[in-house]
């Protein structure tokens, strides 16, 4: 099972073994640390730390729709995450302006292709939210 894991840096920005979160609430409370980011959450340690921190692999899933990504320290899981792609999404949406423009060049008079226009304009801003 993983648990949520910090990333620390030193004063120097260095970085560190990351630490769990009570940890760095704790250290956050005390005044020996701050926030450095927000995402990932990241603390800044207040004063240098002479350290070894373990060496931290990225694992990389690639899929079809979406690719997986995770930082790992030895046999801990210390940051996941999910990009998912947008090939499909541009895809329909190109589909959907090639059908739309079809029909309107489909009607002639200008009364029915303004009824297109708005019907394409309401289906664009449909699925782009």
């Amino acid at each position: 099972m993983s648990t949520n894991h910090v990333f620390v840096l030193d004063i120097k920005r260095k970085p560190l073994t990351p630490c769990k979160a009570g940890m760095a609430r704790s250290l956050l409370n005390s005044g020996k640390a701050a926030v450095f980011r927000r995402f990932p959450f990241t603390i800044i340690l207040k004063k240098e730390v002479i350290a070894n921190p373990e060496p931290i692999e990225i694992k990389i899933d690639a899929g079809s729709k979406t690719t997986g990504l995770a930082l790992v320290q030895g046999e801990k899981v210390i940051f996941g995450a999910e990009l998912s792609h947008r090939g499909q999404f541009i895809k329909n949406r190109l589909e959907l302006r090639r059908s739309l423009r079809d029909c309107l060049k489909s009607f002639g008079d200008i009364q029915s292709q303004t009824i297109i226009i708005f019907f394409y304009a309401f289906a664009f801003f449909a699925v782009s939210s």
